[in-house]
Formats: C-alpha cells, structure tokens, sequence
C-alpha cells in the first residue's frame, strides 16, 4: 500500500456502511486516490505461518488522518447526495492529485491539522501547534516549521487556503 501512494498507483475507495437487516446503503464514502497521506496507512501484523498466506502483510486506514474536504459523502444515513455536490467536492480536492506523490502527505497532513483547529481564520502560529506531531509523522525533516509554511503556501495555490494577510490564512 505504501508503495502505491509513493508511486501514485493507488485506487480510490469507496467505504460503504450499510443495515444489517434491510441490506441498504446507510453511509458510502469517496476517498479518491490521491487522498491517502502514508500516516493513514496502519500496518498490520503479518499472518501467521500456518496461514494460507503465511507471511503476507495487510494495513488498516485510519480515515481520521485523510482531511476531511477529501472524504467525500455520496450517501449519509441513506441520504444521497445530490451528484452535482458530489462532483463540486471532487474538483474542489482534485488540485491535491497534482502535486507530486513523494510531496503530497505533507500536505495532507497540514491540510488535515488546519480542518481539525476548528476555525475558519487562523494564523500560521495557530498551525504550529501541530508541530510535534508532524515531527512523528515525517521523522526524517529537521525543520517542520519551515515545511509548515510551505505546505500553508502549497495549499493557497491548489485553492484550498485563502491567504489574508502575513500570517493569517481563511479556509474558502
């Protein structure tokens, strides 16, 4: 899974919730493909050596890591959306798929920590805050400050930041 997201070859999904006793469609998800930052990737154990498969390893998405402007409803509680929303919030996120792989979690990270602040305005310091835990997500950058403001700067140009002024950005 992970080599997929590094090599852009990753499906999209679709996570479907539905009633046990009427069959019906409760909740279906769109998380296009390039949507799945690597922390959204959970590695499971490998199965035992008395499987079929002996040895073979799975993972687990944890869907609280994609943002949420990319977790796209087409059904909620058995309502369908209607498709001409579901196409808006697509192309809404469809910049995302632009940058480059190796690139993108970073900005799904960031992208995600922003939505998880709550606030429509917020300044750049308000994204520091984050900056440990994206310190355990990309253990190998130095200098998560700086790569915070690139992110913020990678986000106003795909049209998901507004920037106000010098340190205050507004989701659109």
């Amino acid at each position: 899974m992970m080599n997929a997201i590094h090599h852009d070859e990753l499906p999209s999904f679709y996570f479907m919730q539905y009633d046990l006793v009427t069959w019906s469609v409760r909740n279906l998800l769109l998380v296009p493909h390039f949507a799945f930052p690597p922390s959204a990737i959970i590695k499971r154990k490998p199965l035992s050596s008395t499987a079929r498969r002996a040895g073979w390893v799975g993972c687990n998405f944890a869907l609280n890591r994609i943002p949420a402007d990319a977790r796209i409803p087409i059904v909620t509680e058995s309502r369908i959306s209607p498709a001409a929303e579901v196409r808006e919030k697509f192309k809404r996120v469809k910049p995302l798929g632009e940058i480059k792989a190796k690139e993108r979690g970073w900005t799904l990270d960031v992208l995600n920590a922003i939505r998880r602040l709550g606030k429509t305005e917020f300044t750049t310091a308000d994204t520091y805050a984050f900056t440990r835990e994206l310190e355990k997500l990309h253990p190998d950058n130095r200098h998560v400050r700086d790569k915070i403001r690139q992110q913020l700067q990678i986000l106003r140009d795909a049209g998901l930041l507004l920037h106000v002024e010098r340190g205050i950005w507004r989701l659109p």
